[in-house]
């Protein structure tokens, strides 16, 4: 397995109007070079694994392990449990690329420098992207180590990736989002589930700026416009990933319970011990998933 990781970082100077082709195929194009790949896709799926899910990495029987940092235009993740990694391998038989920790709006970022990432996976070859978090959860009858099928999302981030000038050869103009998350893969997910006895919630996720976790009364809002999880990510790596042409599944992980009228603090040590306990449900979903594809 080989590692590269730079002496120096770089990083994407300033929030870009819009994703840039060339930006995108030089950022794939150092990362073909450091691991030694030719044009041929490096692999067909894509992950994302959200707060607390770095364990999921481990799953992949890695063949390359890329820094953040050595490759052009990526940022850099500030939050602790994001280690920064994108890992090449193979999970359930079948080659992957996995990124090992993501990129919020809260962190500083825009979202096109937050989305940037799935551009790049996009033109390494993947096809489909499978997409992780922790989450909030705002249903009485959930409950804290949930994993919930995302079925739609709202945005709530006050901002869209696909703000700016858009180019043709990434994305059209005006991308449907009728159906943000594929009807098919959301079948195998379910059928894994059903056939491993891990219970799958299905539901809605909202995605808000951060980084404070949210009022009782923000819950109750939250909670009247349709949301059944609340979260700050996801949202603007799908809207990317189908205006791509990417087929996206999402996966959550309910890590506390954001029921207003019996509202306890939470700390992100509980929101990683959660999630650290409910990981393997995940793994062995996904990978599943990624087996049957």
């Amino acid at each position: 397995m080989s590692s590269v990781s730079p002496a120096l970082p770089t990083r994407i100077a300033g929030a870009d109007a819009a994703h840039r082709l060339a930006d995108v195929r030089a950022a794939a194009d150092a990362v073909r070079a450091l691991i030694g790949a030719g044009p041929e896709a490096v692999a067909d799926t894509a992950i994302i694994l959200g707060t607390g899910l770095g364990a999921l990495g481990r799953a992949i029987a890695a063949e390359h392990t890329v820094d953040y940092a050595a490759i052009p235009g990526f940022p850099l993740p500030t939050v602790e449990s994001h280690a920064g990694r994108l890992i090449v391998g193979t999970l359930g038989g079948k080659r992957v690329m996995a990124m090992q920790g993501r990129f919020h709006r809260y962190e500083g970022y825009s979202l096109q420098q937050v989305t940037f990432p799935v551009r790049v996976l996009r033109a390494l070859g993947a096809s489909t992207l499978v997409v992780s978090n922790a989450c909030g959860g705002m249903r009485e009858d959930w409950a804290a180590g949930d994993l919930m099928l995302i079925r739609d999302h709202i945005n709530l981030l006050g901002d869209n990736p696909l703000v700016g000038a858009n180019d043709e050869a990434l994305g059209p103009r005006f991308p449907d989002l009728s159906e943000a998350y594929d009807t098919a893969l959301a079948g195998l997910a379910r059928g894994i589930a059903a056939a491993r006895g891990i219970t799958l919630r299905e539901g809605v996720y909202v995605a808000v700026a951060g980084p404070n976790l949210e009022t009782r009364a923000e819950y109750r809002m939250l909670r009247t416009i349709g949301a059944d999880v609340v979260g700050m990510s996801t949202v603007p790596e799908v809207i990317v990933a189908r205006h791509g042409g990417m087929r996206v599944l999402g996966l959550s992980i309910i890590t506390d319970m954001c029921i207003p009228e019996t509202l306890e603090p939470a700390s992100l040590e509980k929101i990683l011990a959660v999630a650290a306990k409910a990981e393997p449900h995940l793994t062995t979903l996904v990978r599943g998933v990624v087996e049957a594809l």
